[in-house]
């Protein structure tokens, strides 16, 4: 088992947006299979490449017994709204309302290079939006107020210290 350290905001390498991911031969199954046992071990929903320091286009996400490996995905089609808690393992501790879509369409090849097409809805449409959110540099906080913006960052400074 691979765990790596995460990155916890305000790590820049969660703000960089990553690269595609062009080749897909071992070095790329070798980080899906550290992505997957960090998740893990974190106990985590989801996990992107860019919360363990690798600036790729690569996320994980588990669905009960569905896993979803999302190399260089993208939004296909998103409708209706869902407001609920969640949270993010680069912000420990910390868990807000956030908008999300309720159904999503995601295309995205997996860690061989085949392409394919997720489909879901409720919990398992948050946690794609959120994961591909990483891959574009866009965290949890940006779907939050202002105000409350400015609480979590108090929060995450106050637990650095």
């Amino acid at each position: 088992m691979a765990r790596r350290p995460l990155a916890v905001f305000p790590d820049p390498v969660l703000r960089r947006p990553p690269e595609d991911v062009v080749d897909f031969g071992e070095d790329l199954a070798i980080l899906v299979s550290d992505l997957c046992d960090s998740m893990e071990a974190y106990d985590g929903l989801g996990l992107a490449a860019p919360q363990i320091g690798v600036s790729l286009r690569v996320a994980v996400v588990r669905m009960g017994e569905k896993r979803y490996v999302l190399v260089n995905p993208r939004i296909q089609h998103a409708e209706g709204q869902q407001t609920g808690e969640e949270g993010c393992l680069s912000f420990p501790d910390i868990f807000e309302e956030v908008t999300r879509p309720q159904q999503i369409t995601v295309e995205a090849w997996d860690e061989k290079g085949q392409p394919y097409v997720a489909q879901e809805e409720g919990l398992g449409a948050r946690a794609l939006a959120h994961e591909i959110d990483h891959l574009q540099g866009r965290l949890l906080i940006d779907h939050l107020s202002p105000l409350k913006r400015e609480s979590v960052r108090r929060r995450l400074h106050r637990r650095q210290e």
